[in-house]
C-alpha cells in the first residue's frame, strides 16, 4: 500500500480535531464574528479599586481610545459557542505579543476572569479559553487568536474614524447615536452594534464574515455578556465619556493586591 503524503496526514489530523471538538461539547462551528470594543471613559469611571492589573489606573498612560474586550464567534440566531476545546491559556505562547496587548487590550477591572475549566486567571485566558478556542478552522491556535483580533482591530480603528469625525471625548458634549453609526458605516461599509450605559458608550462591535470581510451585526433575542440592540440600550444622544486617572478621585481609590483583587464580572 502507498504510504499517505504528509498533506493528506495533515487533513486527517485536522478532520479528527473537528470531529473531537464537535463530540465533546455538541457545538456546530459558528457563522461570524464579533469585535467587541471597549470605551474606557464609561467602563474605568466605574473603578472604586486599584491594582496592577486594571489599566484605569495607569495615570497618565490610562487607555484613552477603544480597547480590546474580545472576538468572538457567534450564529445568525443570536446564541453563540463557548469553550469548544480543553486548550488551557498559557500566556508564554504570547509573549512576543505582550506590549501589544498590554495597551490595546487590557483589564480594565480588578481580579481574576472565569476560564472554562473551573479556574480563575487573566482577563486574557477568559478570552481564549471561552471565544477563541470557538474560532476553528479559521484560527487554528492561541497565538493566531491572539495575532488576528490585533491586525483587525488596528486595520478597523473605531477611535480613529470617530476623531475624524468630530466625535471626541468630552465630559459635557452629546453626540447623536446616528451620527456615530453613519461614520463607522460610511469608514467601513458595515452596521455596528452599540452598548449603552446610562447614556454613555460603554461598547461598540464590529462584525465579520469569516473571511474577515464586514458584515452588519446580528441582534438575537438571546444575550452574551449584556448584548442588547443599540436601540434599546442607547439614547438617541450619547455620551462619550473622557476618563482622567488623575482627577481629584484618583487617591481615594482603595489599592489592593492582584491575588487580593475583587472578582471581575465578564
Amino acid at each position: 500500500m502507498a504510504s499517505l503524503s504528509t498533506q493528506t496526514i495533515l487533513f486527517l489530523l485536522s478532520l479528527q480535531f473537528v470531529l473531537i471538538v464537535s463530540e465533546d461539547n455538541g457545538q456546530r462551528e459558528f457563522d461570524y464574528f464579533a469585535l467587541a470594543l471597549q470605551w474606557p471613559g464609561t467602563v474605568c469611571q466605574r473603578t472604586r479599586h486599584c491594582c496592577s492589573s486594571n489599566a484605569c489606573c495607569r495615570r497618565s498612560n490610562a487607555p484613552t481610545e477603544f480597547t480590546i474586550h474580545g472576538l468572538w464567534p457567534d450564529y445568525n440566531d443570536g446564541t453563540w459557542p463557548a469553550c469548544c476545546s480543553k486548550s488551557n491559556f498559557d500566556e508564554k505562547k504570547i509573549s512576543t505579543l505582550h506590549d501589544a496587548l498590554e495597551k490595546y487590550w487590557p483589564s480594565l477591572s480588578c481580579g481574576s476572569s472565569s476560564t472554562c475549566h473551573g479556574t480563575k486567571g487573566p482577563f486574557w485566558a477568559h478570552e481564549w479559553e471561552k471565544h477563541g478556542t470557538c474560532s476553528f478552522p479559521v484560527i487554528q491556535d492561541e497565538y493566531s487568536y491572539f495575532l488576528t483580533v490585533l491586525n483587525v482591530y488596528f486595520k478597523y480603528n473605531v477611535t480613529q474614524v470617530l476623531e475624524a469625525a468630530g466625535y471626541i471625548p468630552s465630559n459635557t458634549e452629546k453626540y447623536p447615536l446616528g451620527g456615530i453609526v453613519s461614520a463607522i458605516e460610511n469608514a467601513f461599509h458595515t452596521t455596528p452594534l452599540l452598548v449603552c450605559s446610562k447614556g454613555s458608550v460603554e461598547e461598540l462591535r464590529l462584525c465579520f464574515y469569516k473571511d474577515f470581510k464586514p458584515r452588519d451585526c446580528v441582534v438575537g433575542s438571546s444575550s452574551q455578556n449584556d448584548v442588547i440592540s443599540s436601540k434599546s440600550s442607547c439614547p438617541h444622544y450619547v455620551n462619550l465619556p473622557a476618563y482622567d486617572s488623575l482627577g481629584k478621585n484618583f487617591f481615594t481609590f482603595l489599592w489592593v493586591p492582584s491575588n487580593e483583587a475583587l472578582m471581575q464580572h465578564s
